[in-house]
């Protein structure tokens, strides 16, 4: 840790590539619908050079092949988190609420409290497991190609047009 710190620790930081320059704040709309600039300025003279590795990894932020890939995920998790939620506090409600519809026999000592809360179970490993199958068949090769080019990009501009 020690190797990061000092004088070069923030120029360092802007280069790395998987450096979420939106959780930190830059690159946000500021209310006029135009980006704000993903990097501060900085105030020694800098000699020319192409895009940095945060511009570009925002640039791909904002392409629509990006927005695809965050889309297919929110249109299964978000549907997938709330269906989950509800039928987790389905069973807390109907066990605090109805004892005498849980502790109704289901088969000889097994009742549908027991049923049901293998049901939690039960539904913990589909929900795993069709997230898994979704990221797969649906994101996994998408975002691996964004990944692969954001590379090919960054490493373009180290090595070739970026004057280091």
């Amino acid at each position: 840790m020690d190797k990061h710190e000092g004088r070069d620790a923030a120029a360092m930081r802007f280069d790395d590539p998987w450096y979420d320059a939106l959780a930190s704040g830059w690159g946000e709309l500021d209310g006029t619908a135009a980006r704000s600039s993903a990097v501060p300025q900085q105030s020694h003279a800098a000699p020319e050079r192409g895009p940095s590795a945060a511009e570009i990894y925002l640039e791909v932020q904002a392409s629509p092949a990006f927005q695809q890939v965050r889309g297919r995920y929110r249109r299964f998790v978000v549907p997938a988190t709330l269906a989950f939620l509800a039928w987790y506090v389905a069973y807390v409600v109907a066990a605090t609420a109805a004892p005498g519809l849980m502790a109704r026999p289901v088969a000889g000592a097994v009742n549908v409290a027991m049923v049901a809360g293998l049901g939690q179970f039960l539904s913990t490993f589909l929900l795993t497991w069709a997230y898994a199958r979704h990221a797969r068949l649906r994101r996994d090769r998408a975002a691996l190609e964004l990944r692969w080019d954001t590379q090919e990009l960054t490493r373009l501009t180290e090595v070739g047009g970026g004057g280091r």
